[in-house]
C-alpha cells in the first residue's frame, strides 16, 4: 500500500512518499496519484524522496508521469532529497539529464518560485 504525506502550498505541493522502496508493487498506485493531482489542477510538484531507499525501473517510470504531467501543464516537477542509490539509479538512467533534481526541499521550493516568474514574463511579453 502506498503511503503519500500531501503539503498543499498555493504555489506548489510537496508530495512525500514513505514507502521505503519505489517499485512495481507501488509505482500503478503513484502513477495514479500524479494523475489526481494533474487533474485537481496541480502542476508544481516537489517530490520528496528523503525516506526512499530503493527504486526500480517501474518507480523510474512513475515519476517520469508525473515530471510529463506537470511539464504538459505549463508547471515544474522537481526531485529532491535522493538516496545514494536512487541517484546512482537515476544516473544510470541518464534520467538526470530529463528531470529536475536539487538536494532539499528549499531548492526545489526556489526552483519552481523561479520557473513561476519566468512563465509568467514568458506570458506576459506573449500578451503584448
Amino acid at each position: 500500500m502506498i503511503n503519500i504525506e500531501r503539503n498543499q502550498k498555493e504555489q506548489y505541493t510537496i508530495v512525500k512518499l514513505g514507502n521505503e522502496k519505489l517499485d512495481a508493487t507501488i509505482s500503478s498506485d503513484l502513477k495514479a496519484y500524479f494523475v489526481t493531482l494533474n487533474n485537481e489542477g496541480i502542476k508544481n510538484v516537489i517530490f520528496d524522496m528523503s525516506g526512499v531507499r530503493y527504486s526500480d525501473s517501474s518507480g523510474l517510470s512513475s515519476i517520469l508521469i508525473g515530471n510529463r504531467l506537470c511539464q504538459e501543464a505549463i508547471g515544474s516537477f522537481v526531485l529532491c532529497c535522493l538516496s545514494d542509490h536512487v541517484a546512482k539509479l537515476v544516473r544510470i538512467s541518464q534520467l538526470d539529464t530529463v528531470l529536475n533534481i536539487v538536494p532539499t526541499v528549499e531548492e526545489a521550493i526556489d526552483l519552481i518560485l523561479f520557473n513561476e516568474i519566468e512563465n509568467q514574463l514568458k506570458s506576459d511579453s506573449q500578451d503584448s
